[in-house]
């Protein structure tokens, strides 16, 4: 009997405690949010990711019934854009949008100030984006076969231009190394627009670009393109093979882009978020405004976000090491 009666004692006490903490939860999901909404960019405003900003954030804002502000915090690889995001409060009103540096920030072994698993919570992956290797004419190539056979015969002689160190653009550089055994040495730029113009001038014969920047000189034979980093042809460019196509099966080094918020920020907001961002990324004038700047839009859940970043500090970290890049 006494048994009994303490475990009906303990099932009340349960009952009394999860009354209690239910409702607040519930509230929490109902009211959120209850001001602007910070949406951080670490990249410089005009850019892709920048643009991606600007066609999600009025539309989130008019799902969620409060202003979304984007907030521009460029520099050091995304870096100071996701100091500011894991020291917020983790309610909600501070988002950040991610890129690829998210992830290989830490398979390059750069020494960072937070975890970016740990300290961050995955909301949704938004969208991807294929690079493109573009060539000046002057270049004997106008494909990824001809490229390579041309750079085994010049090991070390031919430059490639990218946006910065670390970035997918770089990466598919190495990539392409590592795979295919060649050495194309990396020269690293401040964003796209200057390695673009010493692309065009010939001062480098060869650069790893996003696709929206490079796609108004593909024209005229200013540059040619030589091949897209995705594992399918882009709907931007569709007569442009794959480099895997192209004699280099397996390789893919795509651009991304995702949400994230400060870590233990309350799962029923993550999932609002990620609910909401799933569906304007489906609206097919959202679509084709993205599509028009190379973005394939995905939405996916925090879960799935979450495991896909995984994966691609593992991919990239094979790659730094073989690539002697990773440092110590």
């Amino acid at each position: 009997m006494h048994n009994k009666l303490f475990s009906l004692n303990v099932f009340v006490r349960f009952g009394v405690a999860l009354a209690v903490l239910l409702p607040a939860v519930v509230s929490h999901a109902q009211n959120y949010p209850t001001r602007s909404i910070r949406y951080i960019v670490a990249q410089a405003p005009g850019g892709s990711s920048d643009t991606l900003a600007r066609v999600l954030a009025p539309r989130l804002a008019a799902a969620l019934g409060q202003q979304v502000v984007v907030d521009n915090r460029p520099g050091a690889t995304g870096i100071i854009g996701a100091e500011i995001t894991v020291n917020a409060p983790p309610d909600g009103h501070t988002l950040m949008q991610v890129a690829t540096s998210h992830a290989t920030n830490t398979a390059m072994g750069v020494k960072l100030p937070f975890d970016p698993l740990r300290d961050l919570a995955a909301i949704t992956l938004i969208s991807q984006q294929p690079n493109i290797w573009l060539a000046h004419p002057s270049l004997p190539a106008r494909n990824v076969k001809q490229l390579v056979a041309f750079a085994r015969t010049r090991p070390g002689a031919i430059d490639f231009a990218s946006s910065g160190t670390g970035g997918s653009q770089h990466l598919a550089g190495e990539l392409l190394n590592v795979m295919t055994g060649i050495k194309l040495v990396h020269i690293p730029y401040k964003g796209s627009p200057p390695a673009l113009t010493d692309t065009l001038a010939g001062r480098v014969a060869l650069m790893s670009s996003t696709m929206a920047p490079a796609m108004p000189y593909l024209s005229g034979g200013r540059l040619f393109a030589l091949a897209v980093t995705s594992a399918q042809r882009s709907p931007a460019a569709p007569n442009v093979p794959t480099v895997a196509e192209s004699g280099v099966p397996g390789y893919e080094a795509i651009a991304w882009q995702g949400l994230v918020a400060p870590a233990k920020v309350p799962t029923e907001v993550v999932n609002r978020l990620s609910d909401e961002l799933v569906r304007i990324l489906k609206i097919p004038e959202v679509r084709r405004l993205l599509m028009e700047q190379g973005f394939e839009p995905v939405g996916t859940t925090a879960a799935e976000f979450n495991a896909f970043t995984r994966a691609e500090i593992v991919k990239w970290t094979k790659v730094t090491i073989a690539a002697g890049l990773r440092e110590k």
